[in-house]
């Protein structure tokens, strides 16, 4: 049977969001920044697009290319409901489907054609989308993850792009480089010093040649460009999670104690969150008391893996859920509802500064380990109480 898979995107999903709960919005250059002075851009319009405006670009400075746009904080709050939204209509009409980011999926549509068309079927999806959230999704359909997902860039959700079966090739051969998975600033600077600038190109050259350009990825890259990618749609389960529990030597009773040893997981699952290019959206916390008795409070939140908001949310949950005054033999924590995405999810309320620092601290436990460095507030001595 013939692979079909079909990559969904909602572009500009934090900006459309924003324009389904204030329609006086649309139409006018908006700006999703933590504030006027400071940090970057992490969402623009179509409108502010076009005056130069980009993501990642220093906020002064996207005000001088569009001084009139208007600015917005981001209600990331909103954005992670309406994800969670997509995937609930996606889950109950969809077999098999792979959540990329909080505004992507992959859907592995492969039979459908049997009975429907899969490019007929996903057309209905895509309606069934925009009616039940409001949302606008561009997609692809190709016989694998990467030509889709190359396929949706550029695409109108009124046109959706279908690539046929053994055309994969004369699909990619004019895309600039760029647009491969795994193509970053210094792999497009190698290949443009040699002028190579298409995947078609690439796809041109031995692939020992490509392999000795970029390492060990250069065989995924060189088979990427030729249209060859056998990487399956992994199912999506709400239960893919990070944990981590800790057993008191002694049962505990002493808060301050307690506290430092959840600050300290949660540095380290937060940690595990970002090398991994995650971010977790619920976040579980389990007491045991000596008795034997356990307790459990969840929390949905935001996306995000950055500490301060995690440990923020931690410890709020424990205080709603310690209240025995008993002594613990046991604390542990989960993050669940785990979806691929990076930084920009949690940069409305966060500074340069604070990213610079997880970034410092995480190349040091990427060299030294991952209990090579923390925060003062993870830190318990008895001596110093």
């Amino acid at each position: 049977m013939q692979r079909a898979i079909v990559y969904m995107d909602m572009q500009n999903f934090f900006i459309e969001c924003e324009r389904l709960l204030d329609t006086s919005l649309c139409g006018i250059p908006l700006v999703i920044a933590g504030g006027r002075d400071r940090g970057t851009v992490v969402a623009c319009s179509k409108e502010a697009y076009r005056f130069g405006v980009r993501i990642a670009m220093p906020i002064g400075y996207a005000f001088k290319l569009c001084p009139q746009a208007r600015l917005l904080k981001g209600d990331y709050e909103n954005y992670t409901k309406k994800s969670h939204e997509l995937s609930e209509i996606i889950k109950d009409s969809t077999p098999l489907y792979e959540k990329a980011s909080i505004q992507s999926f992959y859907l592995d549509v492969s039979g459908m054609d049997r009975f429907f068309g899969c490019f007929d079927w996903t057309k209905e999806l895509s309606a069934n989308l925009l009616k039940h959230s409001g949302l606008h999704l561009s997609w692809a359909l190709s016989v694998n993850k990467t030509v889709s997902k190359i396929g949706t860039i550029g695409s109108h959700y009124s046109n959706p792009t279908c690539i046929s079966s053994g055309s994969e090739k004369a699909f990619l051969n004019p895309q600039p480089i760029k647009r491969l998975p795994q193509i970053g600033n210094a792999s497009f600077q190698l290949f443009s010093r040699i002028g190579i600038r298409s995947i078609g190109n690439i796809a041109e050259m031995p692939p020992l040649v490509v392999q000795k350009i970029l390492g060990s990825k250069g065989k995924t890259v060189w088979q990427r460009a030729n249209g060859i990618d056998k990487n399956p749609v992994e199912p999506y389960l709400e239960k893919k999670e990070l944990s981590e529990q800790y057993d008191f030597e002694k049962d505990c009773i002493d808060l301050v104690e307690i506290r430092a040893k959840l600050i300290e997981m949660i540095e380290r699952l937060a940690f595990k969150l970002r090398t991994s290019q995650l971010v977790t959206s619920k976040i579980i916390l389990k007491v045991k008391y000596n008795n034997l008795d356990t307790e459990t409070k969840s929390l949905r939140i935001a996306y995000t893996s950055l500490d301060h908001i995690l440990k923020k949310q931690i410890l709020g949950l424990f205080t709603k859920l310690y209240h025995r005054r008993m002594r613990l033999v046991r604390v542990g924590i989960r993050l669940s509802d785990l979806v691929q995405g990076a930084h920009q999810i949690d940069l409305f309320d966060d500074t340069k500064e604070h990213l610079s620092l997880y970034a410092a601290m995480d190349n040091i436990r990427k060299r030294y380990g991952i209990k090579a460095i923390g925060t003062s507030a993870a830190m318990y001595n008895k001596s110093l109480v």
